[in-house]
């Protein structure tokens, strides 16, 4: 079958560590090992202990155990760790998708599954987040793209790019769609917990016996240097994915298992996840006002999770030049529209500390003052 790069990673992993400001990443500022160790009031000891050895390979008891605790129902041998929630999407799209099959992805979208399903050779089709529909699917779509013999149906709630979190009803419909068909529902809720403001996001899973729940700890939790994900589905299928990861990474890095642990601790996790609303209750007020200083240059709506916000802007020039002069000439690493399939946007990172978030957007500003003059 043809690879279909992934534009997106390709060009966030080729420069985010050579800018001077990164506006591209889409979780918090990280926490340093010491600042997690710290936060939870643990010691150092017990890391420096760990062995170098292979470690668990599916995740050690502890932390399936920890991670099963947040899935009414969900047993430890329904979880398996990952190294990321991006090997949780291969793994699983290897499992389930040949060459073929049907796969519907809400969009618009981070387009790991949608890359890897027409890698396989599956047939992909796109159910839409309208923006006059306050970025929730119409039922039309649904049905349009969920049809009978889909094999997958993938969402990712709350939402990437725009930070959406879907209603109640949207959820119901998309949950009771996949069941009609007899398709596996793959919710990638990576962002659940990164909400500004209101209750956690609901999570998909026990909505259907065929729900698989991806996550991880790169997002909400500001851990994404542990590169620990986790996958959560009906028992037998997390062990025909375990068979599969046996060809990809093996296990977990030992000292990687032992952080997530900790950080999976319950109040620790909820010390976590308060600093990360604490982040970005403090840093959206900055980019909104930016925004609003740009007059009818940009239209958006502020996010509901996650620290990004999706924003439309109303001259004809293209993202990718857009994204490229502003890397090349201030330093500057944003996302263009075009990597989630929808040219005239940006993508805007505003998760880091907040000093770094006011300089890297006064220079933004610099650059694009020349490049969308009024």
């Amino acid at each position: 079958m043809a690879f279909v790069p992934f534009d997106l990673e390709r060009w966030q992993s080729t420069w985010e560590n050579r800018v001077r400001f990164n506006l591209s990443e889409s979780g918090v500022q990280p926490l340093s090992v010491n600042e997690l160790l710290q936060l939870a009031g643990a010691k150092p000891a017990p890391l420096l202990d760990v062995r170098l050895g292979y470690g668990q390979a599916n995740g050690t008891d502890l932390l399936r155990s920890r991670i099963a605790a947040f899935y009414t129902g969900a047993t430890p041998d329904q979880v398996l760790v990952t190294t990321g929630s991006s090997e949780a999407n291969l793994l699983l799209c290897w499992r389930l998708l040949e060459p073929g099959d049907r796969v519907a992805i809400l969009l618009p979208n981070y387009l790991q599954t949608w890359g890897l399903a027409r890698t396989v050779g599956a047939e992909v089709r796109g159910f839409g987040l309208p923006d006059e529909r306050g970025w929730d699917a119409f039922a039309a779509d649904l049905h349009a793209a969920i049809t009978p013999g889909t094999k997958l149906v993938v969402v990712t709630n709350p939402h990437n790019p725009t930070g959406h979190v879907l209603a109640a009803d949207a959820r119901h419909a998309i949950t009771e769609r996949a069941a009609a068909v007899g398709a596996w529902l793959l919710a990638d809720e990576v962002y659940q917990g990164a909400e500004l403001e209101g209750p956690r996001t609901p999570s998909f899973w026990g909505s259907s016996e065929r729900v698989i729940v991806v996550n991880g700890l790169s997002k909400a939790y500001g851990l994404p240097g542990l590169r620990i994900g986790w996958i959560v589905a009906p028992a037998a299928l997390t062990a025909e994915v375990w068979a599969r990861h046996d060809y990809t990474t093996i296990g977990p890095a030992g000292a990687s298992d032992h952080l997530a642990a900790i950080a999976l601790d319950p109040p620790v996790r909820e010390r976590l996840l308060g600093r990360t609303r604490r982040i970005l209750r403090e840093n959206y007020p900055v980019l909104d006002a930016w925004l609003r200083g740009f007059g009818d240059t940009f239209s958006w709506r502020p996010p509901q999770a996650g620290a990004i916000c999706w924003v439309r802007y109303r001259h004809a020039v293209s993202a990718l030049e857009i994204v490229e002069r502003m890397r090349a000439e201030h330093s500057v690493l944003l996302v263009p529209g075009d990597h989630f399939g929808v040219p005239g946007h940006l993508r805007f990172g505003y998760g880091e500390e907040s000093r770094y978030l006011r300089a890297a957007l006064a220079e933004t500003e610099r650059g694009l003052r020349k490049i969308l003059p009024d």
